[in-house]
């Protein structure tokens, strides 16, 4: 296994530092001061497009993209280093067009878009001029499980009527969303795998109704989490993304980089946590000396630089089977690094907290809202416990021949 990144990856790298550290860590407190004076939390501050711009003129712009002439053609391994980068600021990813939901979108477009799609979505998506929403998951059912999902998507003649109540659409409030990908049923008669479509959904059709942001811990602000309605939503048949059935094939196509790109970014959320936990303990002084010369905070520090490295590897090695042997031979990989990423970005940061302190909880520092996010990752993109049972599945099938024929028999090692 070699998780090396190329020569052409350490230059995106060190041109991406540089970026981070003279323009948007500066920014970060300009940018809760402008939307404060603002009054709207939804819109985007000014200062974020003067961040896409000097992204722009850099060349980071679109790094997500693997084997794709509308970004540098990074394999996994050489974005690896770059995403986890962009997971230490809350800003970075936005301004180089490398931010959730877009790049999920962006992926399917230009793997199942047509033409008319790619031009009119695609391509301004590409362009950071729009953003866009994925509605999936839905509050009355366990959205885990795909298969539940009951919205409708039914065919008119030469259009689809679309009903359905979603929530966690992510991206929906943002005055810059244009595009929905809407996922539904649209035969209910097939088997559970193509049962459900996607379809593109612009944000001005009407029936679409963006009811509210759902705060997480408190927290509202910016796109957020959006409840959307949508009820006899008419587009034309020509939205439909990819084929009648081949929904459940997409989202798991759009998941799979989706997955590991939260991942990367966890590592770098519990980096920067580190790096916070450690600039502090340098300088508090509590029962005559410094924290950081306390055993308990010196202990602290050390499980996690230990486990932010195993999660760092096991990320990497999944990176790397992604580009060798497809994201099908690494499913187990991916739902390994899902689930302990998660683990390692809420328990560094949570230890960042307790350091700080009472300040720790505040948002005079930006623990807080990282603890929001790490929180939330043990859920995102499938929780916790459908990726464990996907691994305990594989493990145990290795022994399927040990199992009792029936229940009136023991079966012996």
């Amino acid at each position: 296994m070699h998780f090396e990144p190329s020569a052409r990856s350490q230059e995106y790298l060190a041109k991406l530092v540089e970026l981070d550290e003279q323009h948007v860590r500066p920014a970060e407190r300009v940018y809760r001061e402008q939307r404060q004076e603002s009054g709207d939390i939804r819109h985007a501050p000014p200062i974020m497009e003067e961040l896409k711009a000097e992204a722009r003129r850099r060349g980071l712009w679109n790094l997500f993209l693997p084997d794709s002439p509308h970004g540098p053609g990074l394999s996994n391994i050489d974005y690896a280093p770059l995403c986890e980068r962009m997971g230490g600021s809350p800003l970075l990813g936005e301004s180089t067009n490398c931010s959730a939901p877009d790049t999920g979108n962006m992926e399917i477009l230009e793997q199942f878009g047509t033409p008319m799609q790619q031009e009119r979505w695609l391509r301004p998506l590409l362009d950071g001029e729009i953003r866009s929403c994925f509605a999936m998951t839905e509050p009355w059912v366990a959205s885990s499980d795909a298969q539940n999902i009951s919205s409708s998507i039914e065919r008119d003649g030469d259009h689809y009527v679309i009903n359905g109540h979603k929530w966690f659409t992510s991206g929906a409030l943002d005055p810059r969303c244009a595009l929905a990908v809407f996922m539904g049923v649209t035969d209910p008669e097939a088997d559970p795998y193509h049962r459900q479509s996607m379809i593109l959904v612009p944000m001005d059709t009407p029936g679409v109704q963006v009811r509210r942001g759902l705060p997480v811990f408190g927290h509202d602000e910016g796109p957020g989490h959006g409840e959307t309605l949508w009820e006899n939503v008419r587009v034309p048949r020509e939205y439909l993304l990819g084929e009648e059935g081949s929904g459940f094939a997409i989202a798991q196509a759009r998941l799979g980089p989706g997955r590991i790109h939260h991942c990367m970014r966890a590592v770098g959320l519990a980096e920067r946590a580190l790096e916070l936990m450690c600039m502090r303990v340098q300088q508090r002084v509590a029962f005559g000396k410094p924290l950081a010369d306390q055993g308990v905070v010196r202990e602290r520090i050390a499980e996690s630089r230990i486990q932010i490295e195993q999660v760092r590897l096991l990320t990497l090695k999944a990176a790397w089977m992604m580009d060798t042997v497809g994201k099908k031979a690494a499913q187990m990989e991916i739902a390994a690094i899902k689930v302990v990423a998660a683990r390692c970005a809420t328990d560094v940061i949570d230890r960042a907290i307790q350091v700080f302190g009472g300040a720790g909880v505040t948002d005079d520092f930006p623990l807080a809202s990282m603890y929001t996010h790490a929180r939330t990752l043990h859920l995102v993109d499938g929780p916790d416990e459908v990726h464990l049972r996907q691994i305990a599945r594989r493990e145990l099938g290795r022994f399927e021949s040990l199992r009792p024929e029936a229940f009136g028999r023991t079966a012996r090692l």
